[in-house]
């Protein structure tokens, strides 16, 4: 047996339904991203962008991870005491409502009020679906599940920049938030009538208490996980926010060119999903423990995400390269976060993982809200003087920066990914 593989029922393990219910998990997070990104593309010119100014959709952008922050901080928890069923079907439902009320807003607060709504709701999509995953697969299985509900996230930003452009052209862009909407609430209806948690889980749960908050808080791991997280995930935040705005306001280009040629970094960088979480499965089979297979993945993909961003503004001449670099971050990214998905159940309970993934992503909120004001601030005072093309090439460098220091912090502050001695015996029914 692999290292610190935890022995899971063969009836889980064989169950062909596992993939139906992580392809649902998948759709949800390509419809997750399908309205996180929609405001983002129909604001980067015509009607919407004259009243959006870089410093207002900086703020915009704020508001979102103020709320994105606020709400991993109890979305974990929420849905590890509702389950896994009614939990990730509230959040879809709150979510796709916050999405549907954009199509009534008219000026920049009222935005801003749109997008904190939709923080609130579209942060529980991940401890949902690990949640999912942690219910339906074996630990060896956890990245590559865990990749594939993922992935939905880039395929989500592949298909944004062609649907807005043509829901937008053809019908306005309220016409857009609201038929959006009706593809949420579609998935709901189907999510709540298909799901179901395995038997063998549900006898788990019985036996075992929840771990509290303030033990949680203690470990090292929960604690430098959600810092690290801090720096690395806005890095992803800079590529599907401002990549609009980037094409309009560097190279020039209108919204039907935008729909098609900003799919090609979300194409490379959904590749990076299946590649991080296959090859993590691969080296443990090879026989390398999974402690150390998940440090070796994640160490490979963040280096490919940060050493583009530092040589962009020395690489990029034409709207092609500079997509290529956008791609290459994001693959790094997508390969980064299919194995850090997985972390959570290599150290707690299966019954906090949705927790501590929440609780990390605390870290998420705080650096998307900081790093989306900085970006909207620089690119304002440096762009009237200096031109787009110098104030973007700041932000490169300062991403790859960034991500560097999450890095660090994952390799030499986190400790080793085994399971937290102290945290497992709840899972077994004893309170320590």
């Amino acid at each position: 047996m692999v290292e610190n593989q935890i022995p899971v029922s063969p009836a889980i393990k064989m169950s062909g339904m596992r993939w139906v219910m992580v392809g649902m998990a998948f759709l949800a997070t390509v419809l997750n991203y399908v309205h996180r990104l929609s405001f983002n593309y129909l604001s980067a010119e015509g009607e919407l962008r004259k009243l959006i100014p870089d410093d207002a959709f900086g703020y915009i952008g704020t508001a979102f991870f103020a709320a994105y922050m606020i709400s991993n901080a109890f979305s974990g928890f929420v849905i590890d005491r509702l389950g896994t069923r009614v939990g990730y079907s509230l959040c879809m439902a709150f979510w796709t409502t916050a999405g549907l009320v954009h199509a009534f807003a008219s000026t920049p607060f009222q935005f801003g009020v749109c997008r904190f709504m939709l923080g609130i709701g579209e942060a529980g999509n991940w401890p949902a679906a690990i949640r999912l995953t942690t219910e339906w697969f074996p630990p060896h299985e956890r990245s590559t599940a865990s990749g594939i509900f993922n992935s939905g996230s880039a395929l989500g930003a592949v298909i944004v920049p062609p649907l807005v452009a043509l829901l937008g052209v053809n019908y306005g862009w309220q016409a857009t938030f609201v038929i959006l909407a009706v593809c949420g609430y579609l998935w709901l209806v189907a999510f709540w009538f298909i799901y179901y948690t395995p038997k063998e889980n549900k006898e788990e749960k019985k036996e075992a208490f929840r771990v509290p908050v303030k033990a949680l808080l203690k470990t090292r791991f929960v604690r430098m996980f959600t810092l690290s997280k801090t720096f690395m995930d806005p890095v992803w935040y800079f590529v599907t926010f401002w990549i609009g705005r980037y094409l309009v306001d560097v190279h020039h280009l209108e919204m039907k060119q935008i729909g098609w040629l900003a799919m090609i970094p979300f194409v490379i960088a959904d590749v990076g999903n299946i590649a991080g979480g296959y090859f993590t499965q691969y080296i443990i089979k090879r026989g390398m423990p999974i402690p150390r297979a998940r440090k070796v993945a994640v160490t490979i993909a963040s280096l490919i995400m940060i050493l583009p961003l530092l040589a962009g503004p020395f690489v990029i001449s034409t709207p092609i390269s500079a997509l290529i670099v956008f791609g290459l971050a994001g693959f790094g990214y997508t390969a980064y976060t299919a194995n850090t998905l997985t972390f959570p159940a290599d150290v707690v309970p299966k019954n906090s993982a949705a927790s501590v993934w929440g609780m990390a992503c605390v870290g998420t909120g705080l650096g998307g809200a900081v790093f989306q004001s900085v970006s909207g601030i620089i690119l304002k005072n440096n762009a009237a003087e200096m031109g787009y093309h110098y104030a973007y090439n700041i932000l490169f460098l300062g991403f790859g920066l960034v991500a560097l220091v999450g890095l660090l912090i994952m390799l030499f502050l986190m400790g080793p990914l085994v399971p937290d001695k102290s945290l497992l015996r709840y899972g077994e029914g004893v309170r320590p």
